[in-house]
């Protein structure tokens, strides 16, 4: 049985909403906006479709579950949020909606070096690059 190609383009319809909401969703977080983290039900119910339907979506249209595409988003601004050093880690976690001992749990399982460590690191590779600009 050959499947429509309206039925592919509803899918990559649906991601693309997904993903527009995913985005809108967390610059409302990030900006205060928004002090709850939404899941799957909640886009679901955004863009008009039933949960599995969601999330079986997605995974046909991209290969990837809608998680994949929520934590790869949070780290893009977990990793921009601590190269401020003048924003504590804690009050990053607490803006992003999370207790500071799970983001750093969070951080960790996603990037393999804590919240720490990444902006040790970060700030490290800054100045080892100025000193080579400088020479």
């Amino acid at each position: 049985m050959k499947i429509p190609q309206k039925f592919f383009a509803r899918q990559h319809e649906i991601a693309a909403d997904f993903l527009k909401e995913l985005d809108k969703h967390l610059d409302d977080v990030v900006s205060g906006r928004a002090t709850e983290m939404f899941e799957v039900r909640d886009f679901a119910e955004l863009i008009h479709v039933h949960p599995t339907h969601l999330s079986n979506t997605i995974k046909s249209a991209t290969g990837h579950s809608p998680c994949y595409f929520f934590e790869e988003r949070l780290m893009e601004i977990s990793k921009s949020m601590l190269q401020n050093v003048s924003m504590p880690i804690a009050e990053i976690a607490r803006t992003l909606t999370y207790d500071p001992s799970n983001f750093t749990k969070f951080f960790k399982h996603f990037s393999g070096q804590t919240p720490k460590q990444y902006r040790e690191a970060y700030f490290q590779s800054l100045a080892a690059n100025k000193e080579i600009v400088t020479i």
